[in-house]
């Protein structure tokens, strides 16, 4: 016996299974009960959420010879006949190829033949926006005034298209999206009668990858299912069956657009292209990240807002605490019209490269938010300047440096000078301090580590490289014992490794740790006094 595909098997057979849609299943019952059907039926409604299967429940309730508290009993031989589709009360029309007058001409014709079994005759027309102004002309008369044993229910997914003459002779149906709460709970039913152990996680982006439609939750579930037959469903399995990116990824590609980074950038998204992701799949999820970062930065009751976990969130929170608001929506205005220029494009991939460029830029824009974010960005220059020892003075002319004056270090008072000198690596590493940041994979990590500071012990001489954070988010980090600065100082060690080729054990400090035995690193002195190095090290021309 050939293959079912989940969601045929799944379709509701009872207005009882139906789910998501309970005001619309809570009034057809009501009407079936006492006898109160219409003529005339207009199903509207995104694609899966119901409408055809509600339309087939209806067809036999009103025809069922033993129904129970309004839905059928799908065991009388109507029913029966109409669940295998081979009732000949029950006409199921495709309107996207049968839209013309004559097919319409048949149906008025066939209306004037009493049903051979049952009480009434339902056509169930889909996609009847598809009709064209002659058909919808000839249905129109027959649609006012039907037989008594007649039921028109029609379906459709674009309401706007249907002439007003028609929709003022159906009764109305608005068929919502189904919460994604709903359809996790009918996959996990589903899953558990098929024998699959699937992850909550991976559930929930299924579903919220389904936007809404029962149908395509279930046709992506199955997808996912026949891909790792036999084996549980985990999130990241699903990321891969689906063609998806996980949201750490877009946090590291959202580091590298608020650099400025466009490079760095785009090898990401080429990096995402060779596992095999789809591009469209890419720009829908890039997008969808974007409205919940700023639904995370905006909203006070963001955990109601974002479909997400409270650690997702918290992820969330943090990439939103390093772009303004304002910035997320010119993102937003560049990937939505990238979405639209997509559906005619013959090459999506440079579209969507040109879009990441246009993310990193704003100055190819003259819009006022891309001048706030160029203006966002000088301000990060300039006080990357000053961490490091460069005057940024106001000129009274509007340059940053007078014309007669020299850009030198202003002298620094010392309020404690360290006992004992750095070893000579920690001095390489504070003096190439912001080279060794921009070695550093993550961009977000970048990003936090703007305005650190490196020390050293100089009382101890341990040997380790200390990072005095500047950022309030890397703080909370820090003081909270969040386990992620543990792989933060990883990765700094890794970038140390990279470029020096040396083990450096790195140690993490919140802003507010001040004085104690760290010192910062004074590259002065040491090329003043070498006598002060206690480690005798060669330095070759590219160290």
């Amino acid at each position: 016996m050939s293959y079912v595909a989940l969601y045929r098997k799944a379709r509701p057979r009872t207005f009882e299974e139906v789910k998501g849609q309970d005001h619309i299943v809570k009034t057809l019952k009501n009407q079936v009960k006492a006898g109160r059907t219409q003529h005339a039926y207009l199903f509207c409604g995104t694609r899966g959420t119901g409408k055809t299967s509600v339309a087939k429940i209806m067809a036999k309730a009103v025809n069922c010879e033993h129904p129970v508290d309004g839905s059928p009993c799908n065991e009388c031989a109507s029913c029966r006949a109409i669940a295998a589709g081979n009732s000949m009360n029950v006409i199921e029309i495709d309107a996207a190829s049968n839209n013309g007058v004559d097919n319409i001409r048949e149906i008025v014709e066939e209306v004037r033949y009493r049903p051979t079994q049952g009480n009434f005759k339902v056509y169930i027309i889909d996609e009847v926006h598809m009709l064209s102004a002659g058909a919808f002309n000839a249905l129109l008369k027959t649609l006012e005034e039907p037989p008594s044993y007649i039921i028109f229910i029609l379906a459709t997914t674009e309401s706007g298209k249907i002439p007003t003459t028609i929709l003022s002779r159906c009764q109305r149906y608005d068929f919502r999206r189904i919460d994604q709460e709903t359809i996790i709970a009918r996959m996990r039913e589903l899953t558990e009668r098929e024998n699959v152990e699937a992850e909550d996680r991976a559930l929930r982006f299924v579903a919220r990858s389904a936007d809404g439609s029962m149908r395509d939750a279930l046709s992506l579930l199955d997808q996912c299912m026949a891909f790792y037959m036999g084996e549980t469903l985990t999130y990241e399995k699903a990321l891969s069956a689906l063609g998806a990116v996980d949201t750490d990824v877009f946090g590291e590609l959202l580091g590298e657009i608020i650099a400025g980074n466009a490079g760095r950038a785009v090898l990401i998204f080429e990096k995402i292209m060779e596992r095999g992701r789809e591009v469209g799949q890419f720009v829908s999820d890039f997008l969808w990240y974007m409205r919940n970062l700023l639904l995370a930065a905006t909203s006070d009751e963001a955990l109601e807002a974002v479909d997400a976990s409270d650690e997702q969130l918290e992820v969330l929170k943090m990439h939103a605490s390093h772009v303004e608001p304002e910035t997320v929506m010119r993102y937003i205005r560049i990937l939505s019209d990238l979405w639209n220029s997509m559906r005619l494009a013959s090459n999506r991939r440079v579209l969507t490269e040109v879009a990441i460029v246009r993310l990193c830029r704003p100055q190819m824009e003259a819009t006022d938010a891309a001048f706030r974010d160029r203006v966002r960005a000088l301000e990060d220059r300039l006080d990357q300047l000053q961490t490091f020892g460069v005057p940024v003075r106001d000129s009274g002319n509007g340059s940053a440096f007078s014309e007669n004056e020299k850009s030198y270090p202003e002298p620094k008072e010392e309020t404690a000078p360290p006992p004992h000198a750095a070893p000579e690596e920690l001095q390489q590493i504070r003096a190439e301090w912001e080279s060794v940041r921009q070695e550093v994979d993550s961009g977000l990590l970048r990003g936090l580590l703007i305005k650190s500071e490196p020390l050293y012990n100089a009382v101890d001489m341990d040997g380790k490289l200390y990072i005095r954070s500047a950022n309030s988010t890397l703080d909370g980090y820090i003081e909270s014992g969040s386990r992620d600065v543990d792989r933060y100082c990883g990765e700094i060690q890794e970038a140390v490794r990279k470029r020096y080729g040396r083990e450096v054990e790195v140690v993490l400090k919140s802003s507010h740790e001040k004085g104690g035995k760290l010192y910062g690193i004074s590259v002065e002195d040491i090329l003043k006094d070498t006598s002060k190095i206690n480690v005798s090290v060669e330095v070759s021309e590219d160290f």
